[in-house]
């Protein structure tokens, strides 16, 4: 058995993964609430933003969190094309939870479904993450803690959904958004705690990439695309607010018009 280490750099990975959690959240929420609020290509466009979110907050703390993930006596590598497969499944099991609820005639079974389809896709996208882990040895697991893993992710994403369809005051999305990284970032301690692993005694060269050559790069790559996104959503205006602002210039051309017409008389 390998010695494991999943805080290498103490308090500084957990808590910067839980804030990359939580960025992603709050983003999505946003995005979803604005897909809720619009029709047509307008929400697709909301909702496909939204999964990208999700997704890549979803993913990029998951990363950021294995950085201080070690074993004894043996490097580690990552396989690329698995690593990149783990995004792509956490976006689109995302979109599909998010399209299913949006789009959903019955909200308590579109929840339930969208819940289910999208806490197995985050499962799936952490432990495809730990698939392509490269070690001088083999990674096993076990099973009753990665059922509990799993049941946490269905719960999160379960959570995660109603609180986009339900949510509408911006400091209780805020408050929905803290409460969601939380239980993202357990879903993925507890399947790390599931991992076993046996060193083996012959070593060879081991394949992939050195987290600092690609997966750091990746990660702050999607970590400034999710502060930016968060930016450019919190300071584009709603549909309600652009109402509000036609209205408000429709009124102010009335009242100009009326103006010039008593000067006129």
């Amino acid at each position: 058995m390998g010695t494991l280490h999943h805080f290498s750099f103490g308090w500084l990975t957990p808590t910067l993964a839980y804030l990359m959690a939580c960025v992603g959240a709050a983003l999505g929420l946003r995005c979803m609430l604005r897909a809720l609020a619009a029709t047509g290509a307008s929400r697709r466009n909301w909702l496909l933003t939204a999964a990208a979110a999700l997704g890549s907050g979803i993913w990029t703390m998951h990363f950021i969190a294995m950085f201080g993930f070690s074993v004894g006596g043996t490097e580690l590598r990552y396989n690329v094309p698995i690593t990149i497969l783990s995004l792509l499944v956490a976006v689109l099991v995302t979109g599909a939870g998010l399209f299913a609820v949006a789009h959903g005639t019955h909200r308590s079974r579109a929840l339930a479904f969208g819940g289910l389809v999208t806490g197995l896709g985050v499962a799936a996208m952490h432990y495809l993450g730990m698939a392509a882990v490269r070690i001088h040895g083999a990674i096993g697991y076990d099973l009753a803690t990665v059922g509990l893993s799993v049941l946490i992710g269905v719960g999160a994403a379960t959570a995660a959904l109603w609180a986009a369809v339900t949510i509408r005051n911006v400091y209780a999305a805020g408050a929905a958004s803290l409460v969601m990284g939380l239980a993202v970032s357990c879903m993925h301690y507890t399947g790390m705690a599931a991992v076993q692993v046996h060193m083996h005694p012959v070593r060879t060269g081991l394949d992939g990439a050195t987290p600092m050559q690609f997966v750091f790069p990746l990660a702050v790559g999607l970590g400034s695309f999710l502060f930016l996104t968060s930016a450019f959503v919190a300071l584009s205006p709603t549909a309600q607010e652009r109402a509000a602002y036609r209205e408000a210039g429709e009124l102010a051309v009335e009242d100009l018009r009326t103006f010039e017409l008593d000067r006129a008389a």
